[in-house]
């Protein structure tokens, strides 16, 4: 089994790509060991000193550190995810996993038509690109023009999230929705 990795635009979170699915249409983020009781997967990972956070994506994990260096960390993550791997162990176990949305989502009824563009721009143009740098982006809400969207993965705590969010997707939702003012972190 061959691992590649990529590097993410925040420094402390790496991509792990293990060649094979690892949780095709779903995606699951873990800040801590506890939240990581229905992965085994995470488990594995969160069990090296100086993980401090784990996403799942399509084919794909991103890993984030803390203080520790990347060439201190990477061999004990390459072995745990090949490990994990050649078990055939579940990446998440179902059983036991109860998939956590958080707040639910939030916006007037009126403006039904606007959310279902900004979903469809947000799913087509904008999670690609971010699942890409290892990520996840999720729409929550849409009050009074404002946009409110949750940042998972290498994205949530990078420093060009504000960036990402302002500049980037900002612009492409203000361009094809005049009604949309912002867009704000949720």
């Amino acid at each position: 089994m061959f691992i590649q990795t990529e590097a993410t635009p925040n420094p402390a979170t790496l991509k792990f790509l293990p060649g094979r699915e690892v949780l095709g249409d779903r995606v699951a983020d873990f800040r801590s060991q506890d939240e990581a009781a229905a992965s085994p997967l995470a488990q594995r990972l969160f069990a090296i000193e100086g993980v401090k956070g784990v996403f799942l994506g399509s084919d794909f994990i991103s890993v984030t550190k803390d203080e520790r260096e990347w060439p201190h960390l990477k061999p004990a993550i390459l072995g745990a995810v090949m490990e994990h791997f050649l078990t055939g162990a579940p990446v998440l176990d179902d059983a036991a996993c109860v998939e956590n949305r958080g707040t639910p989502e939030f916006f007037d009824p009126k403006d039904a038509d606007t959310v279902a563009t900004i979903k469809e721009l947000i799913e087509t143009r904008v999670r690609p690109a971010v699942a890409g740098d290892g990520g996840d982006i999720t729409f929550k809400g849409f009050r009074d023009g404002v946009v409110y969207l949750n940042m998972k993965g290498s994205c949530s705590g990078c420093p060009s999230s504000t960036a990402t969010l302002k500049h980037g997707i900002e612009n492409l939702l203000r361009h094809f929705l005049p009604d949309v003012r912002e867009v704000e972190a949720a």
